[in-house]
């Protein structure tokens, strides 16, 4: 009896050994992620505006009052503006990112000379913080102490370069600083997927005359579709969460020129003491992130089984 009871222990504690180990972690993900995912979602329908929730006498602070916050918040014109630099932020940040990752991929896949030290050279810059290069971007393009104050220093006293400033452009230097940063590993991305790539079916398709355009156009870039899927839902991720580069570059100004949903979120809830309000907002990010997400893992799940 003792000899069969001893390989049944082990079999559960081979079994649980695994589950009692990430235990604390499912624990704190439930509590801190999905739980305070339930929290905002709940403060979103109440008339809250700042904690406590529970006053002096032990009753609620607040009430339930439905989608009054979500039909406030879009009748906001801080909303609409942010929405509206969201989307130019957007499509220019995930089609400037994806064509530089391409190009440089694509470089790079030609087995040039330096290619070790090229490679680590493009990655560097997602592994600093947007803190980092919001804080180097806005010196860089300060027209007091950046380019502009530099070229004019070495003579080029007519050379105005004052975006970071200007209404009309200042969304613009925050694409040029998160394009900087993200292009490096987008191009890893495509660099993994070109080499991925059956290299018999290349040498095939050479025989019968294909040209590199048409090899690209026709063989390379439609096997690529994984790895453009993979960028566009990591791209649009970054793009709606962005917070700290523009908080380093230009604190949603001049103006609200770089005001973007999430500065809006903060706020809203931190700075106006509307925490329903921003609540609001933070729920139709997640709804926004949900909708790209949700699709593409659908996706990889399906083409897995």
């Amino acid at each position: 009896m003792a000899a069969n009871a001893t390989p049944d222990f082990r079999t559960r504690l081979q079994t649980w050994l695994p589950k009692l180990v990430l235990s604390p972690s499912l624990a704190m993900v439930l509590v801190f992620v999905y739980g305070f995912i339930g929290f905002t979602v709940y403060v979103s329908f109440t008339n809250s505006r700042i904690l406590p929730f529970v006053g002096p006498d032990g009753q609620p602070t607040h009430d339930l009052i439905g989608f009054t916050n979500y039909a406030k918040l879009f009748s906001l014109s801080h909303w609409e503006i942010s929405l509206t630099n969201m989307a130019i932020f957007a499509g220019l940040y995930i089609v400037i990112c994806t064509l530089i990752g391409l190009i440089l991929a694509i470089l790079l896949d030609q087995k040039i000379r330096g290619e070790g030290f090229l490679r680590p050279l493009y990655l560097y810059p997602m592994a600093l913080s947007f803190i980092v290069t919001g804080t180097a971007w806005k010196w860089f393009l300060d027209p007091g102490i950046g380019l502009e104050n530099i070229m004019q220093t070495w003579g080029w006293e007519s050379f105005s370069f004052d975006w970071i400033k200007n209404r009309d452009f200042a969304i613009y230097t925050i694409v040029l600083a998160a394009v900087w940063q993200t292009s490096g590993f987008v191009m890893a991305m495509f660099l993994a997927g070109l080499r991925g790539i059956d290299n018999e079916i290349l040498k095939a398709a050479q025989m019968d005359g294909a040209s590199n355009w048409n090899l690209y156009r026709r063989i390379i870039i439609p096997q690529l579709r994984p790895a453009f899927l993979s960028a566009f839902v990591i791209l649009a991720h970054l793009a709606i969460k962005t917070f700290d580069l523009v908080i380093a570059m230009t604190g949603g100004g001049p103006g609200r020129a770089t005001e973007l949903p999430a500065t809006f979120m903060y706020s809203y809830t931190f700075s106006r003491n509307q925490m329903g309000i921003g609540a609001s907002s933070a729920v139709i990010m997640l709804m926004t992130i949900a909708a790209i997400m949700i699709p593409y893992l659908y996706a990889e799940l399906r083409e897995k089984k």
